[in-house]
């Protein structure tokens, strides 16, 4: 049930498998693969403040290699880099799994070391065996994130398009083409797949997805009603006790709906559960929109302070800082923006 909820990607079915999780280990106790189930759940859902108690309902699972390399997520998540560069480097030591070292990869990929990263990828390729498609195909998905991130837009649909062939019909294959061909300009295409996903996996982030790639493309009318279902899904989730939308909400009433005091709100509550880069450029943004420029800027200095080389954190730090009339900087991480992604004021997705 867990896979199969991965695999469909709709929050709703975590529930069920979380119901699950609880009736057996009260019928079974703590075994190990059920605590472990859990915790990789609760991570998956953004409770990181669960993690590690999840781990620690039996002594020996934090020794396994399941158990570090979730600890390793977990620092990442909680903004220990360099404690999870590390810890990710002895677990490929330990254990050079394809996992593993796809996780050190995209570490690598966040810190800037591009060519590391490709490397890590194409040695994990090298460890799956040929019945493994799923996660080839996964990992083809990451190397086209990483060369749609640097705007090496025909190297990314090349992978998009192995991943395809590997494991095809993948609606998150499907919905990262989607964001390639809007970044591309071809916003028709782009629209049409947008709404195939949408019909298979009705989630609100990519409702919103759809509302801004219309009203990027000047569709106002046809915008509305996709970012309407996506609020009013955000807030049925929060409503409901969830909270791995906070950073969508963030977004939405900093950028999509300005509503200052919404935004800060929402990037608090995210900034709460887990202090990482992410979510302090989220907090910046928000005070951004609200016009706190003074916190603002202690928020995106924080985020740049993690050593993440990204062009979208550096292009908000640009018009952080030049709202704040310091012009010099805002044009140095204008062009370290543009040295990254020479594309990056194209359409992009707010992940």
């Amino acid at each position: 049930m867990y896979h199969r909820a991965s695999i469909r990607g709709d929050y709703r079915d975590f529930e069920d498998v979380e119901r699950l999780i609880n009736k057996a280990i009260g019928l079974r106790g703590a075994k190990e693969d059920l605590c472990l189930l859990k915790a990789n759940l609760d991570f998956k859902l953004h409770r990181v403040d669960r993690v590690k108690s999840d781990l620690a309902m039996t002594p020996r699972l934090a020794g396994r290699p399941e158990g570090k390399a979730l600890m390793a997520d977990l620092l990442f998540q909680v903004g220990r880099y360099s404690e999870a560069g590390e810890s990710y480097r002895e677990l490929v030591r330990e254990s050079p799994s394809w996992d593993n070292l796809a996780r050190l990869a995209y570490f690598q990929f966040k810190m800037g070391d591009v060519e590391e990263a490709e490397k890590l990828y194409l040695e994990a390729e090298d460890e799956l065996t040929a019945k493994e498609m799923r996660s080839y195909a996964w990992l083809e998905l990451q190397r086209g994130v990483l060369d749609l991130t640097y705007g090496r837009y025909d190297a990314a649909e090349e992978h998009y398009r192995r991943a395809d062939r590997a494991y095809s019909g993948f609606w998150q294959v499907q919905e990262h083409m989607a964001e390639l061909l809007a970044a591309r300009g071809e916003f028709d295409k782009a629209i049409e797949l947008y709404g195939r996903v949408l019909a298979r996996v009705p989630r609100p982030d990519f409702q919103q997805t759809l509302g801004e790639l219309y009203a990027f493309i000047d569709e106002p009318t046809k915008a509305e009603p996709w970012l309407d279902r996506a609020l009013a899904g955000y807030l049925e989730s929060v409503a409901a006790g969830h909270v791995h939308y906070y950073h969508h909400l963030t977004d939405y009433f900093a950028d999509v709906r300005p509503n200052g005091p919404e935004a800060v709100k929402w990037a608090y509550k995210d900034f709460q559960l887990r202090s990482n880069y992410g979510t302090q450029a989220g907090l910046a943004w928000a005070h951004y929109a609200n016009g706190d420029l003074h916190d603002a800027i202690v928020f995106i200095e924080l985020a740049l302070a993690s050593g993440v080389r990204e062009a979208g954190l550096f292009s908000l730090a640009a018009k952080i800082y030049r709202a704040a009339g310091r012009d010099l900087e805002s044009e140095q991480f204008r062009s370290k923006a543009a040295a990254i992604n020479p594309h990056f004021e194209n359409f992009h997705v707010h992940r």
